[in-house]
């Protein structure tokens, strides 16, 4: 029996939208997971996040390991209320960054050895530490398997032999998880491009067990149209009674598309890192402040927006903060940005429930492409 309640309340296709109970609060699905990396949603307080719409944050292991460190975290009452978020937060496992941001990382059958990106300090991290950092240090309350992986393209070979490590290190942090009620563990699933790999990492994930399950290993080099063709098979390998996440996903095209194929929550650090750059995402497509073109534009980014910066700043004004490097331009965009993709998870939920994601994902894409 899963750790939390997965109720699945309407569908469209392959699209689902329902509710992930937890103990913290519920997550309405699909969900799109603002990332606090550090223990911070860059740029923004915890209750500008929660005005977002945000069910659920993102933090990350190998970031907190190393720095303030995951003891201290937890001598500091846990990640939830150093941060001061009193919702679900889900940590990733730390193999990522690992793998792309580590000066040197060596992976064998036990573990994986990396130099801090930081200071060059080394570090060890098996499956065993990185539950024990997420569950008992950090507190999370969906954690997630560490597992190991591969940028694309990638050989068969390769992408074979790391998702069956990835499967063996899946056994061993559901063995270090245990039995908990109050935190849910999720298995990722990897094979690369490979239909025939990714079935195998399916079967032996559902035959292993979890609370819900990733479907890991793209937006790392394959682009849009190979992780639509991997979408296109991937989640129905995975069970459906159980959430299904796509990791470090991404442009609202790629958000919709996946929810069109059964993915129910997201995570990317777009948003914010946009914003930080004077980006800005709307239903018209991105834009760009920095542009001369917005110097006198007196409107609004969304004038029918919730958010403050969506509504009560001028696209004037905000170029000229980003012009003028001030960083409120940096939070007002950063705000705006994680307001329209809640905004969107929103309207692809009404869209599935009322029956008419064909025609909304329609439109989506066609906005987006400057049609």
């Amino acid at each position: 029996m899963a750790a939390f309640p997965f109720a699945i309340d309407a569908t469209d296709g392959k699209a689902r939208t329902g509710v992930l109970s937890t103990p913290r609060g519920d997550i309405r699905t699909p969900a799109f997971m603002p990332v606090g990396t550090a223990g911070t949603v860059k740029a923004l307080t915890v209750e500008q996040v929660a005005q977002t719409g945000a069910d659920i944050i993102l933090g990350n292991t190998y970031h907190l390991m190393l720095r303030p460190t995951a003891e201290r975290v937890a001598r500091l009452g846990g990640l939830h209320r150093f941060m001061r978020w009193e919702k679900p937060i889900l940590t990733d496992s730390g193999g990522f960054q690992v793998m792309s941001l580590s000066k040197i990382a060596k992976v064998t059958e036990d573990s994986v050895t990396f130099q801090s990106h930081i200071d060059g300090s080394r570090h060890v991290l098996t499956p065993e530490r990185s539950i024990e950092i997420q569950a008992d240090l950090l507190g999370s309350d969906i954690c997630m398997q560490l597992d190991e992986l591969v940028a694309l393209p990638a050989t068969q070979e390769r992408a074979g032999d790391a998702m069956r490590r990835s499967a063996r290190w899946a056994e061993r942090c559901k063995s270090a998880f245990g039995a908990r009620e109050t935190q849910a563990l999720f298995g990722i699933q990897q094979g690369g491009m490979s239909e025939t790999l990714r079935r195998e990492s399916a079967d032996r994930l559902a035959e292993i067990g979890f609370d819900g399950y990733a479907v890991g290993g793209l937006a790392v080099g394959e682009g849009h149209a190979g992780m639509v063709e991997v979408l296109d098979y991937a989640p129905d390998m995975l069970p459906p009674d159980r959430p299904r996440y796509l990791m470090g996903v991404g442009k609202p095209v790629d958000i919709v598309e996946a929810v069109f194929r059964g993915v129910d929550m997201f995570d990317c650090v777009l948003p914010t890192r946009s914003g930080r750059h004077g980006q800005a995402w709307t239903w018209q497509g991105s834009i760009n402040l920095k542009n001369a073109r917005f110097a006198e534009d007196e409107t609004p980014l969304d004038p029918s927006s919730d958010c403050p910066a969506s509504r009560d700043y001028s696209r004037a004004y905000l170029h000229h903060l980003v012009k003028a490097e001030e960083i409120l331009g940096q939070v007002l965009l950063s705000w705006h940005n994680l307001a329209f993709f809640q905004s969107l998870m929103a309207r692809l939920r009404a869209a599935i429930a009322e029956g008419r994601l064909a025609d909304f994902r329609r439109d989506v894409v066609a906005r987006q492409a400057g049609e």
